[in-house]
């Protein structure tokens, strides 16, 4: 069921991503061309506290125009480190400084359509260090109980794939 790529030629592209056409194979030996976007893998965290909650930011996303809660996450600079991506993307939205990361879980949010990878770490404290310094990333900034990120997805003010896949995991965790 290995589908055979035979070409790949370019759409669009500019510093964030790579518009592309590919000339597929598919097992029964029909070809389509299929487009794909491909993009710099991204590194956030989710950021705990003692109190059990995370640190979250309220975000409007003008492409679906809707507002939800996502953890902090961003491009990994060339030749930076995920966990160093990771760590500056949380000062960079939040202005809190995380603690010790580890890895929570690797994800591929679009892997129908898009070669995106995330790197997603966990820290269990975090430092005030300022104001954010992408103040435009999000309207607010706030520290959420973890019990209350179900009703969230219920209510869809949590709908980002690489958000959701991070706080379930860590809710499914002892």
């Amino acid at each position: 069921m290995r589908w055979q790529v035979h070409s790949e030629e370019p759409l669009y592209t500019d510093r964030w991503l790579d518009v592309r056409v590919a000339d597929v194979e598919l097992p029964d030996g029909r070809h389509l061309d299929h487009r794909l976007i491909r993009t710099a893998p991204g590194a956030g965290a989710v950021v705990m506290d003692d109190r059990r909650r995370v640190l979250l930011i309220w975000r409007h996303r003008f492409i679906t125009d809707t507002w939800g809660w996502e953890i902090p996450i961003g491009k990994i600079d060339e030749g930076e480190e995920p966990i160093a991506a990771a760590a500056r993307e949380v000062e960079e939205e939040t202005g809190w400084r995380p603690g010790p990361l580890r890895p929570l879980l690797y994800t591929q949010p679009t892997s129908g359509i898009s070669d995106s990878e995330h790197h997603i770490f966990r820290a269990d404290s975090a430092r005030y260090i300022g104001p954010p310094t992408e103040a435009w990333e999000a309207e607010r900034v706030e520290w959420v109980p973890l019990t209350d990120i179900r009703r969230l997805i219920d209510k869809r003010d949590l709908v980002s794939g690489t958000s959701m896949n991070a706080l379930l995991y860590v809710l499914s965790q002892p």
